[in-house]
């Protein structure tokens, strides 16, 4: 495909996203791209900046995703919203992996996880992919695929399967054990359906997302085996959100990985807590690789 081919069909893409959002009255934003704190994601890097250096040299930080800017939004009563935006990632490698990328970001209120999912397969159709949807739990992959209980088998067994695997058993907790071996024996396997849901993930994977039980409410979907998105029943109340913070910037530490500050301002514009809702982020750049 020439440049110019490639161009209009970016375009494209972008204005039929926009009116699919328009036609279901979901507005879009703009949050800020430079921010005062830097992720807390243990395995997300911020990139820093010096700004207004002839005045008080003070450090900000490119946005690593929308997200907690959009929620502030959705805190102060915007309804259902969308974003499209570049966000900058440090230390990022690999054939699926950049420094810089586009992503689209959009939330429903009064969704579940499910509800957003067959969301996102009209939106799809609209782009034009199409194809046997299918929705798998992340035990049922592991059981169909793996033939292990994820969520009952504890860190030393998995140790024990992984070797079996000639799998690295290097790491301090359950969850980075738990991705590799999904990385190795079933992501593989989901090049066999051209467009998949993986959710409920285990608890230990829970990220930003409500838990219930052993399982996180959350959701990736694969297109012929690339992962395109991340979606969560979202967290509602500050409380939780520091508790999940904390606990990643404890892993940081534990890592020797630079240190982060608890984003208070984020914490504080949760006073009413947020609607419930789902929320969703695909990466622009895979999306598009998957249509013709």
């Amino acid at each position: 495909m020439n440049t110019r081919d490639a161009l209009k069909k970016r375009d494209n893409f972008l204005a039929q996203t926009r009116q699919f959002f328009s036609q279901q009255s979901i507005v879009e934003v703009q949050t800020p791209k430079l921010l005062n704190t830097p992720t807390a994601d243990v395995y997300i890097d911020s990139i820093a900046m010096q700004v207004n250096q002839d005045i008080e040299k003070k450090s900000k930080y490119l946005h690593t995703s929308p997200e907690l800017e959009m929620k502030k939004l959705l805190a102060n009563g915007s309804g259902d919203i969308y974003q499209i935006c570049t966000v900058f990632r440090d230390n990022e490698q690999g054939a699926q992996n950049f420094n810089e990328f586009t992503m689209l970001e959009y939330y429903r209120l009064g969704f579940d996880i499910h509800q957003l999912m067959d969301d996102m397969v009209q939106l799809l159709k609209t782009l034009g992919i199409e194809g046997r949807v299918s929705k798998l739990s992340y035990a049922q992959a592991f059981f169909e695929y793996g033939d292990i209980d994820i969520l009952n088998t504890n860190f030393a067994a998995l140790k024990v399967i992984a070797k079996t695997h000639s799998l690295s058993t290097d790491f301090e907790w359950i969850e980075d054990l738990q991705i590799l071996l999904f990385t190795h024996l079933i992501e593989s396997k989901l090049k066999e359906l051209p467009l998949c849901f993986i959710y409920d993930y285990p608890a230990t994977q829970s990220a930003l997302a409500k838990v219930e039980g052993q399982v996180a409410h959350r959701f990736e979907l694969y297109l012929n085996g690339v992962e395109v998105a991340n979606g969560y029943d979202e967290l509602q109340e500050a409380e939780i959100y520091q508790q999940r913070f904390n606990n990643e910037i404890n892993k940081r530490t534990s890592l020797g990985k630079a240190h982060v500050d608890l984003d208070k301002d984020f914490l504080s514009s949760l006073k009413n807590s947020l609607p419930q809702c789902s929320g969703v982020a695909i990466g622009i750049e895979r999306l598009l690789s998957q249509i013709n």
